[in-house]
């Protein structure tokens, strides 16, 4: 009998570009979320081992692992100060948990390939520089497939639900809302309709009923203004597949950031 305790899975609003290395109106507005992630490890029933990312910076054609020991760093962002192009988050990777990862995908009938050049993009080292500041703990990327299909990811999700009883937590990186033509006042209305459909979904329906609701994202209010491409919120698909059965709880929220929108991130299985 397994007695090591289960870790939670999450889905987290990562925020707006290399924020924790920013001053001023951009970098205060992401306090909030600063906070949850500090609170995130406390939120565990002890140090993972490894941490898996899902983000949705990283998609191919086919799954993808990130296999390299030590891994790079990929700056995907534009127009932030020259400081942040040089900002090092200096976790190891961990091939053996890539291995195993790859493993699970393709033994539910999925392609999957390693790849040892790939490095931590923003959506991984971003929230990761807050949540564990010491790099001390590998982490692994795995890449969104390009057709955004959701139950393809939940099911993925699901195959490596048994990492979580050997010490990997398991985190999908994204934004809850995430359209950059209306990254602004007029955000308001879109993002928090589709929160509010959002919310309902993962916090008040059967965690066996979730998977139904979330394939039909696309019908929810205001559905394609806070995703025009779902690349920030198919990460949340490999959460709730993993997830398994437990519920969920809100573990941040935000409705007034930059002037108007409406954020959410969210942990499923309990405290410890």
């Amino acid at each position: 009998m397994n007695n090591k305790p289960q870790f939670p899975t999450y889905f987290l609003s990562h925020g707006g570009g290399p924020w924790p290395w920013l001053e001023g109106p951009f970098r205060d507005a992401m306090e909030k979320l600063k906070i949850s992630l500090e609170e995130l490890p406390k939120e565990l029933p002890e140090k993972p081992r490894a941490i898996l990312m899902i983000s949705g910076h990283w998609e191919e054609e086919d799954f993808k692992v990130m296999s390299n020991p030590h891994p790079g760093m990929v700056y995907d962002y534009y127009g932030f100060p020259e400081h942040t192009y040089s900002i090092k988050y200096e976790a190891p990777g961990s091939p053996e948990l890539a291995n195993q990862v790859k493993e699970l995908i393709e033994n539910i009938g999925l392609k999957s390939s390693l790849d040892s050049e790939r490095g931590f993009d923003h959506g991984t080292f971003v929230p990761l520089a807050v949540s564990f500041p010491q790099a001390d703990i590998p982490v692994v990327q795995l890449s969104l497939r390009s057709d955004y299909d959701p139950e393809v990811h939940f099911k993925v999700g699901q195959a490596l639900a048994p990492l979580r009883r050997e010490g990997v937590l398991i985190i999908g990186s994204g934004l809850s809302y995430h359209n950059l033509r209306m990254f602004n006042a007029s955000a308001m209305k879109p993002s928090r309709e589709f929160d509010h459909w959002l919310q309902e979904v993962i916090l008040k329906t059967p965690p066996e009923k979730r998977l139904e609701k979330l394939k039909s994202w696309h019908l929810a209010p205001s559905a394609r203004l806070a995703h025009p491409r779902e690349d920030h919120l198919i990460p949340l698909m490999v959460a709730v597949g993993a997830a398994e059965n437990d519920n969920a709880q809100l573990c941040y929220h935000e409705d007034d950031l930059l002037g108007g929108i409406t954020v959410s991130s969210f942990r499923f299985g309990g405290l410890f």
